[in-house]
């Protein structure tokens, strides 16, 4: 038997047996698929969400908490916070008042306000990283990174580049 489809004759038709093993899907799985393709879940879970979002247009300020006890109270519809939860989050739908906080390990604005970027000629901005004398161009000191194990490329506020191996030959001469 081969797979389901559109009778167009450049399409190829690959038989099911040989599908499902591509996939590594299961027999059983493909053909109950095929006799009901929305679960009985997912069709609970959408009615779900269409309160949800009558909800949420309602009061945008509430949360998932207190949607859930809104479904109880207004609806009677017993469900979980978990639940909805899952289905705010898979629909954006947030409290109005909910702050987005940014992701672990995000460093944040940039360290400078750009004030070493310099638009050329052909309208592109780049970054000139010297400085003619001290106290002109600061970004963060890293000139003195100590290591002993790895040869390290430091740049020097001045704008010149120390290379770790000519800095340990030196040291150590």
């Amino acid at each position: 038997m081969a797979a389901t489809g559109t009778c167009d004759p450049t399409r190829v038709r690959v038989p099911v047996a040989v599908a499902l093993r591509v996939l590594g899907l299961s027999r059983q799985g493909y053909y109950k698929w095929l006799a009901d393709p929305v679960s009985q879940r997912d069709w609970d879970d959408a009615h779900l969400l269409h309160l949800i979002r009558a909800v949420n247009a309602d009061d945008p300020t509430l949360g998932y908490r207190l949607i859930t006890d809104e479904l109880d109270d207004e609806h009677g519809i017993r469900v979980g916070e978990n639940r909805v939860h899952r289905l705010c989050k898979a629909a954006g739908l947030t409290a109005s008042h909910h702050k987005k906080r940014s992701k672990a390990g995000s460093t944040g604005p940039a360290p400078h306000d750009d004030l070493i970027a310099v638009e050329d000629e052909h309208g592109v901005i780049r970054h000139v990283f010297a400085a003619t004398g001290p106290n002109q161009l600061w970004l963060w000191d890293i000139s003195e990174h100590p290591t002993t194990w790895i040869p390290a490329i430091v740049a020097t506020p001045t704008g010149g580049v120390e290379d770790g191996w000519s800095d340990l030959q030196r040291r150590t001469a």
